[in-house]
């Protein structure tokens, strides 16, 4: 495939489909080509990886397939925001606007993503799907937004889940205790199976918004109509009742099978490490459709891809929950050296001494996840950890300044975690309210955000320094 073949964006702010931003990455030189012919066994992973900072990378004909794989959509934080038509500093409060006036989907007859059915399912005959890390227990499909109905209501939700390729026709998956292992609940009860859609290959906002911290039965994929300004185009699936997004590449229609646990994983997961093998949940696949050229999309387990597109709705789902009780809470990042799930940095305008504590009682109940909390005043940037260490060195103390919490719920896929009841803590690294201004004054050279380098420096430094030595030595 090549990447001029791809459809131009529908503006240049916000690119229109997962082709579209692939060509607005082409177009601004960060997206790379690899050769053809790389190998989806651990190969295609490991020049992801080495790019994952950098360029996003277009796989064709990844061990002779005919469908390429794509991956590294998000090499910065700032191409998130560009995804959807805002900046940076835009990001969280478009996706806070988003997620509270989200946009219905919109059923339509047919899609692009049903050019092309297959009834006998061979799944990795059909599809490039990728093995990641080295121990991972084979090949995973890691960016499919998986779509369940809940039995009752048939209101859908959107996540997603890690699935490992077991059989031509069978994927084992695990549900974390969240919305889709509640559907399946309710339909494994009366023994029946739950009906399910794989979605592979979307526009990054509906990625993004299938990671918002929902409640249960708020349809996701209306956050992605509103991050999109538009309602998402469903179509109804061949073989189930499912609605799946019309312009996607890759649909996999199958059931989550009632009575049946089957071992998957090990597999390499956010906290850089590998989740266990075990009995899980099983999918048993009904039908493939998809375009006709299709891309497959792929994101290597734990890497920076994975971590940013969990970070960025979370942060901006929690930042909403903190400014309910806290109007005076400024931003919040979950940090890189948290794997983006379990560090959280929290600013604010400070108004009592006691404050920061409570802030900090609030975050760890607003997601099971986090673990660590460190709140800092205004003038700590918390895109920098430097910044935030800083702020922990010269402005706390742990006999006055630590909050503890023993034996909460926590991630089961933390594992120094006792199968996920964990303890949290919090850091107040904050300025007292009342202190000598010049006891807390951070240093400042004055005249250092206007210096221009251009004039100030000489353009050949070189020339410049053997002259300084004819003169004076």
């Amino acid at each position: 495939m090549r990447t001029d073949n791809l459809a131009r964006p529908a503006s240049a702010e916000a690119p229109s489909d997962l082709r579209s931003w692939l060509a607005h990455l082409a177009e601004r030189g960060q997206l790379a080509v690899a050769r053809e012919g790389v190998s989806l066994t651990d190969e295609l992973a490991a020049v992801s990886k080495l790019l994952e900072r950098e360029r996003a990378v277009l796989f064709p004909r990844p061990d002779g397939h005919d469908i390429p794989v794509v991956a590294n959509l998000f090499a910065a934080r700032n191409w998130v925001s560009e995804s959807i038509g805002v900046s940076e500093d835009q990001l969280l409060q478009q996706f806070q606007t988003a997620a509270l006036n989200p946009l219905p989907i919109r059923e339509v007859v047919s899609g692009p993503v049903q050019e092309v059915v297959h009834n006998e399912v061979d799944l990795l005959n059909q599809l490039p799907i990728p093995k990641h890390n080295e121990r991972d227990s084979g090949p995973y499909i890691t960016a499919g937004l998986l779509i369940a109905r809940n039995p009752r209501t048939g209101i859908q939700n959107v996540s997603i889940h890690r699935c490992q390729i077991s059989g031509p026709n069978r994927i084992g998956v695990l549900l974390l205790p969240r919305h889709t292992l509640s559907y399946f609940r309710m339909a494994e009860e009366n023994g029946h199976a739950l009906e399910i859609a794989i979605v592979i290959g979307v526009h990054p906002a509906l990625i993004l918004a299938s990671q918002a911290i929902a409640a249960l039965d708020e349809d996701e994929m209306g956050i992605a109509g509103a991050l999109l300004g538009r309602p998402v185009d469903v179509v109804k699936c061949k073989t189930n009742s499912v609605r799946v997004p019309a312009h996607a590449e890759i649909v996999i229609e199958g059931r989550i099978l009632p009575g049946v646990r089957e071992p998957e994983g090990p597999f390499g997961e956010f906290p850089q490490y590998y989740g266990p093998r075990a009995n899980r949940e099983v999918i048993e696949v009904d039908t493939i459709t998809h375009r006709a050229g299709p891309i497959f999309h792929t994101i290597v387990g734990g890497g920076y891809e994975h971590l940013i597109l969990g970070a960025v709705p979370r942060e901006a789902t929690l930042l909403q929950h903190l400014r309910r009780s806290f109007s005076n809470v400024l931003d919040v990042r979950l940090t890189r050296g948290g794997t983006c799930r379990y560090h959280l940095a929290i600013k604010i305008e400070k108004i009592d001494d006691g404050e920061p504590k409570n802030i900090i009682m609030c975050a760890f109940g607003a997601h099971y996840d986090i673990k660590q909390v460190v709140v800092v005043d205004r003038d700590v940037n918390i895109n920098d950890t430097d910044e935030i260490e800083w702020a922990v060195a010269t402005r706390f103390q742990a006999d006055r300044d630590l909050l503890i919490v023993s034996g909460a719920q926590g991630s089961k896929l933390d594992p120094s975690s006792d199968k996920g009841i964990s303890a949290k803590m919090g850091l107040d690294a904050t300025i007292p309210v009342n202190a000598p201004e010049l006891d807390f004054k951070r240093i400042h050279v004055k005249g250092e955000e206007v210096v221009d380098l251009e004039t100030a420096l000489q353009k050949d430094p070189n020339a410049a320094f053997a002259r300084l030595i004819d003169q004076n030595w």
